[in-house]
């Protein structure tokens, strides 16, 4: 993963399916991730060439199953009683991205779905958002707000 804390991007490697993409980093993932890199990494670094950028309390790279399990873990602290780690972050972010409108084609490059079928399946709409457009746009609404 290659990190532009100016630029506000970040490039992964070999993501989910194995591809390669180019993301946005917003501007307090930016600050965190530079604060980390600034304090707290190079209390962790043992090797000065290790390239990896997360590092346990060891010093070690981050295994593929490390980042999911203290997910888990937070979540079970948190009492949230759900099924899945990093997966399900990943599902709230473009769930969420969706409700505020984001054009499912973004979210699709975001996660790296070749088939825009995925992504529709992948994002579902919350009952929620749903029942709130509906009041606000509902013909039968603005009819009667006319009447008035």
């Amino acid at each position: 993963m290659d990190i532009s804390l100016s630029g506000l991007t970040l490039f992964v490697r070999k993501g989910k399916g194995g591809k390669d993409r180019l993301l946005p980093l917003g501007e307090r993932a930016a600050k965190w991730i530079g604060y980390y890199l600034d304090h707290v990494r190079p209390q962790l670094l043992i090797n000065i060439n290790e390239p990896h950028v997360f590092l346990t309390d060891y010093g070690e790279p981050f295994s593929e199953s490390r980042l999911g399990d203290k997910v888990k873990r937070y979540l079970r602290k948190s009492e949230i009683d759900v099924p899945g780690s990093c997966h399900l972050l990943r599902h709230a972010m473009a769930t969420h991205m969706l409700e505020n409108g984001a054009d499912i084609r973004y979210i699709q490059a975001m996660l790296g779905h070749s088939d825009l079928s995925t992504t529709e399946i992948y994002t579902h709409v919350s009952i929620r958002k749903l029942q709130e457009v509906h009041a606000a746009t509902h013909p039968a609404k603005l009819e009667s707000a006319d009447k008035q």
